[in-house]
């Protein structure tokens, strides 16, 4: 084990602990091929299973396993128009478990995300019954200042590169707080206490993981 491996084995003790007393569920895995695991055993067969955007559940082949179980998936991907893309939206948020990933983590046990259509902090507010978060350690901050900086000068820049977005932090890498009709720090959410006991579980992953 190096000692990046151990840093992280040790964080994820203290993360943990802090989660409970928020009646946040949280488990640990070293790898992404673990979390992967662990996210299907999770899931019942034959539920409904949906998911927000996120490179670390492309980064860990999620879509590829539930694709290959038996559930029912509400893929917006594969909608023919917007229209249909719409729907499965709404759908999502009935959902009996949805997947996504959490752009920051606090080492006393927060949530902070921001988004842009707000789609998948609407599912992670309310709607779907299971709510199952995968966190590459490297999201983990000291506290909720530390965590909006980080997705803002962190993780949005680099999504609005991927996603071609004409926003000042596509070009410059840093936020500047802007109201760009391409802007996809919409809405900011911070979870500091799950208010059905479990309803949201986090996999952490000892591995850098998405933006």
């Amino acid at each position: 084990m190096t000692p990046r491996q151990k840093y992280y084995e040790n964080t994820s003790k203290t993360l943990i602990k802090a989660f409970e007393k928020r009646s946040i569920e949280a488990h640990y895995c070293s790898t992404s091929a673990g979390a992967k695991e662990m996210v299907l055993s999770l899931m019942k067969e034959g539920s409904t299973v949906s998911w927000g955007g996120s490179m670390t559940l492309h980064d860990m082949n999620l879509f590829e396993a539930l694709e290959k179980g038996d559930y029912k998936l509400l893929d917006r991907s594969k909608a023919k128009d917007p229209g249909e893309a719409d729907m499965i939206y709404h759908q999502a948020l009935s959902a009996d478990y949805y997947v996504m990933s959490s752009n920051a983590i606090t080492l006393d046990g927060k949530l902070v995300n921001i988004d842009g259509n707000g789609n998948r902090l609407a599912a992670l507010i309310y709607g779907p019954t299971h709510v199952i978060v995968v966190a590459g350690m490297n999201k983990v901050v000291l506290d909720e200042e530390a965590a909006l900086k980080r997705v803002r000068n962190e993780a949005s820049p680099i999504n609005t590169v991927r996603l071609n977005k004409n926003t000042p932090c596509a070009h410059t890498g840093t936020c500047a707080d802007c109201l760009s009709d391409d802007c996809i720090c919409c809405q900011t959410v911070i979870t500091r206490k799950s208010r059905v006991p479990g309803r949201i579980k986090v996999i952490l992953v000892g591995e850098s993981l998405g933006y």
